[in-house]
């Protein structure tokens, strides 16, 4: 074989298993988004009665029936733990896109606004990385009086610093792009060439970040709502059902807690992989590694 025909053949090899990481990404993303439009909209399917109490049926192990058992009350857990899945998806992504929209306006504003704003924007991101998220989230949520406000409002509050380093990365380094430099020249605001120029250019990060955000979201809204500081017990959460659950493990009802915190990890599992498979196929670079 001539080294012509044995370069082309390896060019063909390595072509061909950068096609197949791109169809694992593409099928891997289709199946995780599939599965949280499943979840999402499967607790609009259960009706009222689905959550009604029946006292007969109260603490039936996990059936053909009822797949996850039923509570102390005699609810349906699978019920309640899809209906409660779908609200915190719901919370999750609410919190998530204010905490991009925060992450992206900062993070154009330093990259474009001057030293000054720079380093205040960069003295916000270490001030709210030093204190850890959660004790902030717990503060924020109390001080608005929990429910889906401070819940949403606390997770936007917290979530924005490492999205927004990116950010600014990413813009301080498109700024030196030619065309960019070109319009500066040509009198275009600072606003108008952010909007323009830079953010298209940043919408797959933005994209990125909101998936990757969204994990950290649910997690830390299960937690502040198992505390009690969270939604309201009326709501069926899955924090609302891992607190509630807590008192009656003891008892041998175990089914209570281990099919919603496992549906919950599930759940996160899956946005943290469609948002790591829309990452490669956004980036070129990570594509080709």
């Amino acid at each position: 074989m001539s080294r012509t025909a044995a370069v082309s053949s390896a060019f063909e090899a390595e072509r061909g298993r950068m096609l197949n990481r791109r169809k694992r990404a593409l099928l891997w993303s289709a199946g995780a988004a599939a599965l949280l439009a499943a979840v999402w909209g499967g607790g609009y399917l259960f009706g009222a009665d689905s959550f009604a109490s029946r006292l007969e049926l109260r603490n039936l192990p996990p059936s053909w029936s009822h797949p996850f058992g039923t509570d102390w009350l005699g609810r349906d857990m699978f019920a309640r733990t899809i209906k409660g899945l779908g609200l915190s998806i719901r919370v999750g992504l609410t919190a998530a896109a204010v905490s991009v929209v925060i992450a992206a306006a900062l993070g154009l504003a330093a990259a474009t606004m001057g030293r000054a704003v720079d380093r205040a924007v960069t003295w916000l991101i270490d001030l709210f990385l030093s204190v850890p998220h959660l004790v902030t989230l717990i503060l924020i949520s109390f001080v608005l009086g929990g429910g889906a406000k401070g819940v949403i409002v606390g997770v936007a509050l917290t979530h924005w610093p490492n999205l927004t380093r990116v950010i600014r990365a990413e813009a301080l380094y498109l700024k030196s792009a030619e065309y960019v430099q070109i319009s500066r020249k040509l009198g275009k605001s600072r606003a108008w060439v952010a909007s323009r120029h830079l953010l298209p250019h940043l919408a797959p990060q933005l994209l990125v970040g909101l998936l990757l955000i969204f994990p950290h979201a649910v997690l830390h809204e299960a937690s502040i709502t198992f505390l009690g500081l969270g939604l309201s017990p009326h709501e069926p959460a899955i924090g609302i059902i891992l607190s509630e659950s807590m008192r009656y493990l003891s008892t041998g009802l175990w089914w209570l807690a281990f099919f919603p915190g496992l549906c919950l990890l599930v759940v996160v599992r899956a946005f943290d992989v469609l948002g790591d498979h829309l990452k490669a196929l956004s980036d070129p670079r990570s594509a080709q590694e």
